[in-house]
């Protein structure tokens, strides 16, 4: 059940949109055994004055097309998943739009069923999943 907030520059095409959703859909479902119907997603296509980031920390330089993705996830991953779902999805973004993998940030958060509710205020916990 992760939900995903893809923070990206203006300028990418319906097509290309499609391309990184279908891209990070196919790397969760692989590496974290996300079923194929649970896809969450919001892009937000920001102008170069909101989104403020260094171009060189913990990368060899990032470019204009920095992408940060930030995953809230309902059930913990083990480091090794985790790990294997951001090579898989930089590998992917880079072979499918050459994507520089140095242009690729995630950022993977936890919670529990009892923090999400996906409709009718009831409570993920409360469906006995």
């Amino acid at each position: 059940m992760p939900f995903t907030r893809i923070s990206l520059r203006p300028g990418y095409s319906d097509a290309q949109i499609t391309q990184i959703s279908d891209i990070l859909q196919q790397s969760l479902e692989a590496e974290f055994a996300v079923p194929p119907g649970d896809r969450f997603q919001i892009f937000e296509l920001l102008p170069a004055r909101l989104r403020v980031f260094d171009r060189h920390y913990k990368s060899n330089g990032r470019s204009d097309n920095f992408i940060q993705f930030h995953i809230l996830a309902g059930k913990p991953r083990t480091l090794e998943q985790k790990h294997n779902l951001c090579r898989l999805l930089c590998e992917r973004l880079h072979t499918a739009l050459d994507i520089d993998p140095d242009d690729v940030m995630v950022m993977i958060h936890f919670n529990t069923a009892d923090d999400w509710s996906f409709s009718q205020g009831r409570m993920l916990s409360e469906e006995g999943l």
